[in-house]
């Protein structure tokens, strides 16, 4: 019986892009580089720095100039956060029905709690989740399973009552290891690389209220 309902925040429950790419091209113009397009930042939102450096500057993190890009990009997204991120079109009456239905929700992101919590501050949601694992929490981010036991075990339910539902294929890998029934959020930020009908999700949904029809009445 799902008592739970977790959730992956960029991508799933925040279209985050538009913050994240104004961060990404802000750091272009000051190295003198071109604009990405947002076309080409939106499919990689979910890979966060990693991803969008190395969209905009051909540098991965083994490279010895990733590392002061990441600090700078950070820097600049801080500043911010929830210009233009909102909750996608169907997450605040999701969350409102998930209520509704005496089950409990929360987040398990990778983003980092300097960004996770002032964020979640900000986001309109109609109630609070009742725990939020960022990507620093734990000491490892998913994939790892320890974060997905962690946000369990502060809802104080078995990992098997959960679902879990994120759009990018370490959220599915992380749910799948301790039992949830995972969810994937084909609206999220899905590249046309990525191949998604190979993660194993037990369930896809074009639109968040599409999760209804997996949840108990």
């Amino acid at each position: 019986m799902i008592t739970a309902v977790l959730f992956d925040l960029d991508g799933t429950l925040a279209d985050t892009a538009p913050d994240l790419g104004a961060a990404l091209n802000r750091l272009l113009a000051e190295e003198g580089r071109k604009p990405q397009p947002y076309s080409a930042i939106r499919p990689l939102a979910s890979h966060g720095a990693r991803g969008l450096i190395e969209l905009g500057f051909g540098v991965i993190p083994q490279d010895e100039q990733f590392a002061a890009l990441r600090e700078r990009f950070l820097a600049l997204y801080e500043t911010g956060l929830c210009e233009e991120t909102a909750l996608f079109e169907g997450i605040h009456a999701l969350i409102e029905k998930i209520a509704a239905r005496g089950l409990q929700w929360g987040i398990v992101t990778n983003k980092p709690a300097r960004y996770t919590d002032p964020l979640i501050a900000q986001l309109p949601f109609p109630s609070r989740p009742g725990v939020v694992v960022s990507g620093d929490t734990v000491g490892v981010a998913k994939p790892d399973a320890k974060p997905m036991y962690f946000a369990a075990a502060q809802l104080g339910v078995d990992p098997a009552h959960c679902i879990y539902v994120g759009d990018a294929e370490r959220d599915i890998e992380a749910g799948r290891k301790v039992g949830m029934r995972t969810v994937l959020a084909d609206y999220g930020y899905i590249s046309d690389n990525d191949k998604p009908h190979e993660w194993g999700a037990d369930h896809r949904i074009a639109h968040p209220l599409d999760l209804l029809q997996h949840l108990p009445n």
